[in-house]
């Protein structure tokens, strides 16, 4: 089998510690080169990682390299831009999330894609967890019914992604932690209801922990004369049009007793949650209520490699169902910009766009 050429975009940690890693276990994959803004970064993350070739513009390195497969793994403002202008240059782009800052840049990227004939993937590495392909399979067999409400939220104690970098300016994030963290897990409570379409999103946003440093995730160095414009606390609610409803919980920073990353799901035959990684199952067996924990075996190719295998894989055959398809993330932006109305008028805001993608 011949090998496909794969080249990184961003030589940041997330790149370093996600990215590079699982490319790199692929057999029928060539890592030929990595690229950042800062030329010095890309060429030691490159010399780390024993790849052949660097540079400081992703222009230049697509018309060089002509690879098959990049990653996106910038600020936020440049993820649609580069992901656009590599998929009219042929190349079939992982881009992480969010696919965009605005729903307006994810049409963009969509039609790109489409004319282009090459394949998106978000990087919404949850979808490929143990735990939530084992419950994805549970809820599409029917074990929980009909889905009515469900919750979602990841709420930490001291969580800024560093005060004062890219992330807490609304210009290059597109928005704090509802872009952030809300990213993974609304994304992956509306992926276990199905895609279900949102009518409405009703929101609020807070800005409390703008300390130099004192509220920084551990490992996060921030810059005390950085922009801090976005909010640290999201919380509100999603109406569906099927009648469902998710309450929705996020926060960088926040007086609680400890850190929380949640879906529970309540359904008219079942219940599921998934709270830091442990799945539960509920339920009801000839007049009794049953809990349920599953002790799920390891599936190595869920394993790093799961969401890069599943990618390659695509790319190689058009007909495979790609998990995270650009059109989930237009729905995610569509859904982001909408709660950022509703926080910002202080009512209800109904999505832009309706039936964005086939379910």
């Amino acid at each position: 089998m011949d090998k496909l050429k794969y080249a990184l975009i961003g030589a940041g940690g997330n790149a370093e510690y996600k990215h590079i890693q699982g490319y790199k276990q692929l057999h029928d994959i060539e890592v030929v080169a990595i690229c950042d803004i800062d030329g010095s970064k890309a060429a030691a993350m490159a010399a780390r990682h024993n790849v052949p070739n660097a540079y400081d513009d992703y222009r230049d390195m697509i018309e060089t390299e002509r690879p098959d497969i990049v990653s996106v793994v910038t600020p936020n403002f440049l993820h649609a831009e580069i992901t656009e202008y590599a998929l009219l240059h042929g190349v079939n782009v992982h881009c992480e999330k969010p696919l965009s800052i605005h729903a307006e840049e994810a049409k963009r990227v969509v039609a790109a894609k489409n004319r282009s004939g090459k394949q998106v993937m978000i990087g919404l590495n949850n979808r490929f967890t143990n735990e939530a392909v084992y419950l994805k399979k549970w809820i599409d067999d029917g074990k929980l019914g009909d889905i009515y409400s469900a919750k979602a939220g990841w709420v930490r104690r001291s969580g800024i992604p560093g005060s004062g970098t890219w992330f807490t300016d609304r210009a290059r994030s597109g928005g704090g932690v509802l872009i952030d963290l809300g990213s993974h897990y609304i994304d992956l409570a509306l992926y276990l209801m199905g895609m279900p379409q949102v009518a409405y999103a009703a929101g609020r946003i807070h800005r409390n922990f703008m300390q130099n440093g004192t509220r920084n995730r551990h490992g996060y160095i921030g810059n005390e004369n950085g922009v801090f414009n976005v909010e640290d606390a999201a919380h509100g609610y999603l109406g569906l049009e099927n009648g469902a409803s998710l309450a929705l919980d996020f926060s960088w920073a926040a007086n609680i007793e400890e850190e929380r990353f949640y879906v529970e799901l309540m359904g008219t035959e079942g219940g599921a949650s998934l709270v830091n990684g442990t799945l539960k199952l509920f339920g009801e067996h000839n007049g009794v209520c049953l809990d349920l924990t599953p002790k799920l075996n390891l599936n190595p190719y869920l394993q790093l490699t799961g969401e890069f295998r599943h990618f390659v894989d695509c790319v190689r055959d058009a007909d495979q169902r790609l998990i995270a398809p650009a059109e989930h993330g237009l729905y995610f932006a569509e859904i982001v910009d909408a709660f950022y109305e509703s926080a910002r008028t202080g009512f209800p805001a109904a999505l832009a766009e309706r039936n964005l993608f086939s379910r």
